[in-house]
């Protein structure tokens, strides 16, 4: 990391907005994600401030900000790159255009199962990898928050790929995304996440592809009654802070903050199965099918986007031959 540490905090507050009216005042630490506050991600900021706040309370109020208070995530990336917030939850697909190293998340079928995709993420080695240009980038990966598995979910049945042709679908930004649809014969259009209940209200779109959280906490199963399980993707919520505000700190209070990204990677995991198991009691409820289908039929699809995105992004040859060294070790 090349910033230097001696920027004082005196400095740093005033970038922040959190002036120090006196030597003892605690330093305001501002938290975003965009999710609803029963969300496994804001579960785990909570942790995530209960660490800091008991091992660092004298020095740090921590803050969170949910539901999209603080903007989008393409929004909030740019004010973590300022200083002005200080930590936030966003999926790899955001972070590709800031560092193409993520990419290799968007990568369709890349693990067996979601069991050693958790593995993956939880790699120390892993997460230090994706921030060796964290000065450069102007973030810095401290955990993974897992965010399940993406299928698709429509207004009308996805039973085989030739469902999804000619049909609109929201997508997540990338060029990776882009191309999944393009095999996949279908359209995407790329809106923020917070649009897309309006846009299938209004008939902008046909269906979108996420988690089943999206059913029931951005209300999409109101209009979306069909869930397919092709699990295409399992693009973590990174959980990266500035690395204005990190790199400016002392070493001892950074550590905090690493231990306290650790506890709530660990708490987020914990509660992630069960929202997905009450996520889909209640999409039942409002009248959600969930389909299964024949993976495999998916996964030839998409197999040529493997060459032109190792090709095109060199960058993720390191990571790519991680992850599949992992689904080779516990693949069962």
């Amino acid at each position: 990391m090349k910033i230097i540490r001696s920027i004082s905090l005196v400095i740093l507050s005033a970038i922040i907005l959190c002036p120090l009216g006196a030597v003892q005042a605690k330093t305001v630490v501002a938290i975003a994600h965009t999710h609803e506050e029963s969300h496994p991600d804001h579960q785990g900021f909570l942790a995530f401030k209960e660490y800091v706040e008991k091992n660092a309370g004298d020095r740090y109020e921590v803050q969170i900000y949910a539901n999209k208070t603080s903007g989008s995530n393409e929004e909030v990336i740019e004010l973590i790159k300022s200083g002005t917030i200080q930590f936030m939850a966003i999926s790899t697909a955001n972070l590709e255009p800031h560092n193409k190293k993520y990419a290799v998340f968007s990568l369709p079928y890349l693990f067996s199962s979601e069991e050693i995709y958790e593995k993956f993420i939880s790699d120390p080695a892993v997460i230090e990898e994706l921030g060796e240009e964290n000065d450069k980038d102007g973030f810095t990966p401290l955990a993974a928050f897992t965010a399940g598995t993406r299928s698709f979910y429509a207004k009308t049945p996805i039973k085989s790929v030739k469902d999804l042709e000619g049909k609109r679908f929201r997508i997540q930004s990338g060029k990776t995304n882009k191309d999944l649809m393009y095999y996949f014969g279908a359209n995407d259009i790329t809106i923020s996440f917070g649009e897309v209940y309006k846009a299938l209200k209004n008939n902008v779109v046909d269906g979108a592809e996420n988690n089943e959280l999206a059913l029931v906490d951005q209300k999409h199963g109101e209009f979306c009654k069909y869930y397919t399980y092709d699990r295409h993707q399992m693009c973590p919520d990174m959980l990266v802070g500035s690395s204005l505000f990190l790199y400016s700190i002392p070493e001892e209070d950074f550590d905090t903050f690493k231990k306290a990204a650790i506890e709530a990677q660990k708490v987020e995991f914990g509660r992630w199965k069960k929202s997905i198991e009450d996520a889909k009691k209640k999409a039942k409820e409002m009248g959600v099918t969930f389909i299964d289908v024949d993976v495999h039929e998916f996964q030839e699809k998409v197999k040529p986007i493997y060459e032109d995105v190792l090709k095109n992004n060199p960058q993720i040859k390191s990571l790519y031959e991680k992850a599949r060294a992992f689904d080779k070790k516990y693949a069962k």
